[in-house]
Order: C-alpha cells, then structure tokens, then sequence
C-alpha cells in the first residue's frame, strides 16, 4: 500500500489520504436531550473500516485507472466520488458563499 501512495504521490495527482474510524452519533429529537453516540457498524470503533486518498486527476477513467491500481484484497471496496467544487453550484450558491474564500478553493493551503 505504501508503494501505491508513494506512485499517486509521485504522479503528482495526490492530495491526501487518511485512514478513518468511524462512529456515528444522533442527535436527539428533543433540544435539550443528549446526544447518542454509539460504536458502529462494528462491535470495536477503534477497529479501522476504512480510508480515503484525495486525488486530483483530469478525468473519472483516469481514476478509475489509479482505482485498479490499488493493492485491496478482494473482499475491499473502493467507491469513487467526485468533489464538488464551488463552480459546480449555482450562481446564487456562488453569492452566498463569496465571502469565504476558503470555500471556492482560494485558500493559500489545501
């Protein structure tokens, strides 16, 4: 797996990558009721179920490409979504969010 992240990383095409653990929580219906967090879907949370990487690439084959590159075994999954960016949502999102540059992708840091 590392060679893999170091190929993406070399291709100029990775942004980032984390491993997750993952918890869910509910807030309650009522105001002033707490908040339900439980472990899951597994019985152990610390257990990690998953990753991510972030990559930059000009087409969905070209990630799909670096997808089947990825050393998984065969009872791993890798889903594939595409990150909105600010010039994907309407004009009027646009407006409304002009304020935080950080939204539109003109932060100095990624």
């Amino acid at each position: 797996m590392m060679k893999y992240n170091e190929a993406l990383k070399d291709a100029g095409v990775l942004i980032t990558l984390e491993g997750l653990h993952r918890r869910r929580w509910r807030a309650g219906l009522v105001c002033r009721s707490k908040p339900l967090v439980t472990d899951g879907p597994f019985i152990e949370a610390k257990e990690v179920i998953g990753g991510y990487w972030m990559i930059e690439v000009k087409s969905r084959d070209e990630a799909i490409e670096w997808a089947k590159k990825c050393p998984a075994s065969s009872n791993e999954i890798i889903e594939s979504a595409r990150c909105r960016r600010m010039a994907d949502f309407p004009a009027d999102v646009q407006e409304a969010a002009s304020g935080f540059a950080e939204l539109q992708g003109k932060s100095t840091t990624r």
